[in-house]
């Protein structure tokens, strides 16, 4: 479903695209609002109910760089579009702590369009 640097990662159990206007707005002299659009960017929500220890590791790795590039399905076009990428704050939970082994779950975070 997703790829980063050309690296499919585990599906996630949430996927969620926003499509954000990057702009600069201001009201003229008649109070007309003025708008001009300087991008379209994309942030994409995911997030993992139940990774391995080693998905967990390989997900968190990959988006570890300052940028780097990612293969999505776009629901604005309807197909696979590739941008580059970086990545907002990586929350996971720890399910439970037996025998020394600690097991995680909830794993969330966003990836930003550049």
């Amino acid at each position: 479903m997703i790829k980063i640097d050309g690296k499919e990662i585990p599906t996630p159990s949430d996927y969620s695209v926003g499509i954000q206007d990057i702009s600069k707005a201001e009201r003229n002299a008649r109070g007309s609002m003025i708008i001009e659009r300087i991008a379209t960017k994309r942030k994409i929500e995911l997030a993992w109910k139940h990774l391995s220890k080693q998905d967990l590791q390989s997900v968190l790795n990959a988006v570890s760089p300052v940028f780097f590039k990612v293969e999505y399905l776009d629901p604005q076009t309807n197909s696979r579009q590739l941008g580059t990428f970086y990545a907002g704050d990586r929350n996971v939970g720890a399910l439970d702590y037996i025998n020394g082994q600690i097991r995680w779950k909830d794993c969330k975070f966003n990836i930003v369009e550049r």
